[in-house]
């Protein structure tokens, strides 16, 4: 063995892949672990070393140059029960410690997290994927805890260790976050930064317990698979809910468009086509009727709120109901307001002017104020 031996982290290794390293002699790598008196361990700025016999950490040192030896380590003089001085070896190893920040730890989540929407109360399976940071903070605890057996810990390591309750924790912090947000789905992307600054705090605790402190914690995305035939649906529905209102109406009041317009399709046609041939009779059609103008009055509000009776009289030339004081177009039989009818209405009824609107006497037919036939 070498009078002077230089024990140091190895350049060929990757700082922001690899966590921690076990020293190896690549001369001898069997004997990495005997150690000459006065081994020199030279440790770089951002890394820790940690000497190990027996499975103990006996004394850590920062960055710098230090002169291995029972001399000046008192712990290992007490084990190896050797008198100070000489070329006497002895068994030991030393790790690294890389205390670096690394900030671009990928994670995501390998199968969906089935969640319920809060606005649309549809299950639904959410992905979710980021990125974190960390820096060691404890070598001891760290190496303590996750080495075992291994000669070094890389960043593979530390996700396949982490994995399962990072996203644990995520599903749980996620799924409580829509809920008492009351944020769907489709729209928690834009509370991503928010939920970043929350996750912090929130698997703080887990890598402290490890030596380890998260640096940051991002979500990237949270999306649903475009391929569920529930997000398929509930996109159509969107999209079909998003178009009712552009035009001002409901999904209900289209239904009854489709109604009327089908009821205006079949009528006076031939092989029964017609109310009459349908087997509804008069007074059935009466009730019918009434429905009917009820629901094209409705339709005519939400085609033209601003439109009042005066201004709907005038441009369909319809008359005011005697009975319920609704428009209806001249040479109608009934009310289509309230199904009445307008002949026996309008014989109990008083008379006014169409143009100006005075009353006149039953005898009248030309308005004494505007001139206009009544």
């Amino acid at each position: 063995m070498a009078l002077i031996q230089i024990v140091e982290w190895d350049g060929a290794l990757n700082s922001n892949d690899v966590f921690a390293w076990r020293w190896l002699d690549r001369k001898n790598p069997g004997k990495s672990d005997e150690l000459g008196n006065w081994t020199q361990l030279i440790v770089n700025e951002a890394q820790e070393a940690i000497l190990f016999k027996d499975g103990q950490a006996l004394d850590l040192f920062g960055p710098g140059r230090h002169t291995l030896s029972t001399d000046n380590i008192p712990v290992l003089r007490r084990l190896m029960n050797l008198p100070t001085g000489g070329e006497s070896a002895f068994k030991a190893y030393v790790w690294f410690i890389n205390k670096v920040n690394v900030l671009d730890i990928k994670w995501g989540t390998q199968s969906p997290i089935l969640l319920r929407d809060p606005e649309y109360q549809v299950p639904l399976n959410v992905r979710a994927y980021g990125q974190f940071g960390i820096k060691i903070t404890e070598s001891r605890k760290f190496l303590l805890k996750l080495a075992g057996s291994k000669t070094q810990i890389t960043r593979d390591d530390l996700i396949n260790y982490f994995r399962g309750l990072l996203l644990s924790r995520m599903g749980d912090m996620l799924a409580t976050y829509i809920a008492k947000k009351k944020v769907s789905i489709f729209e928690i992307n834009a509370y991503l930064r928010d939920m970043s600054d929350e996750a912090v705090g929130e698997i703080k605790p887990v890598f402290e317990e490890y030596g380890i402190e998260p640096v940051n914690f991002y979500f990237g995305s949270v999306n649903i698979p475009e391929d569920d035939e529930n997000v398929r649906e509930l996109k159509r529905a969107m999209t079909e809910r998003a178009r009712m209102n552009l035009k001002g109406y409901t999904y209900q009041q289209e239904r009854s468009f489709d109604v009327l317009q089908s009821a205006a399709s079949n009528t006076g046609g031939e092989g029964g086509g017609s109310l009459m041939n349908a087997g509804v009779g008069l007074g059935t059609g009466m009730g019918l009727g009434g429905a009917i103008g009820q629901m094209a009055a409705q339709m005519g509000q939400y085609v033209n709120p601003n439109l009042n009776n005066n201004n709907l009289n005038n441009a369909q030339g319809a008359l005011t109901c005697p009975k319920c004081g609704k428009p209806y177009a001249q040479g109608s039989a009934f009310c289509p307001s309230c199904g009445a009818s307008l002949a026996e209405a309008s014989k109990s009824a008083k008379k006014f002017c169409t143009g100006c609107g005075t009353e006149l006497a039953p005898e009248m037919h030309f308005c004494p104020k505007c001139g206009k036939q009544a």
